[in-house]
């Protein structure tokens, strides 16, 4: 299990100290204090300002490479692009991308010739990247490809680059698309079988891509894995490289301070010693705020969040790993009333956890208080952890009673139990897009939050399914789907794999309709639902199994500068 479930056993009319509990062995934290080193006394403050006048510098070059770059070779434009999107620095560039992506979007409605003459790696990147800028653009432009009986033809089945951009491309498909239904099956068993008769270097970005898509990766992990390839490649930018590469060294002490002031924020509180059935997994925690977003702008944001996040698990490990399910009632109904007083009752280290919950309540009031943000704010924030409580004890009855429902009724509850709408509306509303029209967007629960949140479920229960039913658990996705289709385990994981697909296919549609909501909102859910692939990939759990995401954390790439 992981940042979503809930499941105690029932308890008997005993002291605390006798009850039963259920019994988890989680592995402990593997970090340590390994984080306190980064405490912002510690830094070098002139070392720092000489990287900050550096990049300023260097800034103004690639911007000046960019506006240079030829407005009539629109592939020279696109490939410039993609290279500072893949390098997790076209945050710095993003008015000159959004103009040059509007140009590019006119000048391909109105002159036809361009898609005629253009090849298939040209027209598939010109889709995938109009498409995640929010134009639409019609799948049918890869007609052109196929044969006269519909299928396509084997010039691109020897075409090894474009088979590559039309295989990332189709990933932004949206329902009833057929076409790039078809492109994903075609490039993906094409693909699979050049991969032995590739360049070392090519055949290893070609797999990746086959088991982790440009359009399913977080964008941190992307840049850091893209920047051995871009520097392997003889066109390269020698420039593009320095700047994305100091960039993501000053990125990165800005995210190992936050990392060590929630690690500090974790140890005063005591948590080990106070609360010793819950896991320790600060680093995990801040892990999903760093992959909605890892810009400077969202600092506060990602701090707040990971030590919320740090209080989500607290409490999935009180409903799930030591309450009982009459403590959880009570527990529930306190935090529906935020009234400590209410729990007297109840055995200290439940109370530990919800005087966490309120004393980061009051943190946020101030932080909101301190950027002009008004007390909706923290109302949506609280009236969110509320309704992941209900969740987590509606859960937690179902297990006591034996109760397996049905698929359906389990995912309308699984969706809030995944956590992801608490941390959506939490991390959107501290940044710099709180505002009443994009508050409005996310009390209403849009597709797009349902879509995310559902998957968040499914990929935490595909993951943690066989490990949760060695002990006395909430029937997970796959027990539910089996009951109500009565099908076998395996057709049920893949039915629900089926349905994740589905729903990536709402998160692509809603992010092209939902026109009025900033880029940057859309791209934050749509991270989320990245970190979720992540951390479950491959049934494994990440966040719960931290040596699993010990490579992605410790082991940064290279950043030595250029000459």
């Amino acid at each position: 299990m992981s940042l979503a479930a809930s499941a105690p056993v029932a308890s008997t009319k005993q002291t605390v100290a006798d009850i039963p509990r259920p019994c988890v062995k989680f592995p402990p934290s593997i970090w340590g204090d390994a984080f306190l080193q980064y405490d912002s006394q510690s830094l070098e403050v002139d070392d720092n300002m000489k990287q900050q006048m550096q990049m300023q510098m260097q800034n103004e070059e690639v911007k000046k490479m960019f506006l240079s770059s030829s407005n009539n070779n629109i592939l020279q434009k696109l490939n410039f692009i993609d290279s500072l999107q893949r390098l997790g620095v076209s945050y710095h560039f993003q008015h000159e991308i959004d103009k040059s992506l509007k140009q590019i979007h006119n000048t391909f409605t109105n002159d036809n010739s361009i898609e005629e003459e253009s090849c298939l790696h040209c027209l598939a990147l010109l889709f995938r990247l109009l498409r995640q800028g929010g134009y639409h653009i019609s799948s049918e432009i890869f007609n052109k490809f196929k044969n006269n009986q519909g299928n396509f033809n084997e010039k691109v089945a020897k075409d090894v680059q474009g088979m590559w951009n039309l295989f990332e491309a189709a990933q932004l498909r949206g329902h009833g698309e057929d076409i790039l239904d078809e492109a994903l099956d075609f490039t993906y068993i094409h693909l699979k079988s050049l991969i032995n008769q590739l360049s070392p270097s090519l055949a290893a970005q070609v797999s990746h891509c086959l088991s982790k898509p440009l359009h399913k990766e977080i964008p941190r992990l992307k840049a850091r894995r893209y920047m051995p390839f871009y520097e392997d490649d003889p066109s390269h930018s020698k420039a593009l490289l320095n700047f994305a590469k100091l960039d993501f060294n000053l990125q990165q002490k800005l995210h190992q301070k936050e990392v060590c002031n929630i690690t500090m924020w974790w140890k005063r509180s005591d948590f080990g010693t106070k609360v010793p059935y819950a896991r320790n997994r600060v680093v995990e925690a801040y892990f999903w705020p760093l992959a909605m977003s890892y810009e400077p702008e969202y600092s506060v944001a990602r701090t707040i969040v990971g030590k919320l996040v740090g209080c989500i698990s607290l409490l999935d490990d009180t409903y799930d790993a030591y309450g009982t399910v009459e403590e959880l009632e009570v527990f529930t109904q306190a935090i529906q009333r935020w009234d400590i007083s209410f729990i007297q009752s109840l055995p200290e280290c439940m109370k530990v956890v919800f005087s966490a919950i309120v004393e980061l309540w009051d943190e946020i009031e101030l932080v909101t208080a301190e950027g002009g943000k008004s007390s909706i704010v923290l109302n949506c924030i609280k009236e969110a952890f509320s309704d992941l409580a209900k969740a987590y004890f509606v859960e937690a009855k179902w297990c006591h009673e034996g109760y397996i429902p049905t698929y359906d009724e389990y995912k309308v509850n699984g969706a809030v139990s995944s956590t992801c709408p608490l941390q959506i509306v939490a991390f959107l509303l501290l940044g710099k897009f709180s505002t009443q029209e994009v508050i409005d967007w996310i009390l209403s629960y849009p597709k797009i939050i349902k879509a995310v949140s559902v998957i968040g479920r499914f990929e935490d229960d595909l993951s943690s399914h066989k490990f949760e039913q060695q002990r006395v658990h909430v029937a997970s996705a796959v027990e539910c789907c089996m009951k109500q289709y009565e099908i076998s385990q395996e057709e049920a994981s893949k039915l629900i794999r089926k349905d994740i697909e589905d729903l990536w296919k709402v998160i692509n549609e809603e992010c092209l309709e939902s026109n009025h909501i900033p880029r940057p909102v859309l791209e934050c859910i749509l991270n989320l639902g990245r970190v979720t692939e992540f951390t479950y990939d491959n049934f494994m759990d990440k966040y719960t199994n931290a040596e699993l995401l010990k490579v992605h954390v410790v082991d940064p790439i290279s950043i030595e500068q250029h000459d």
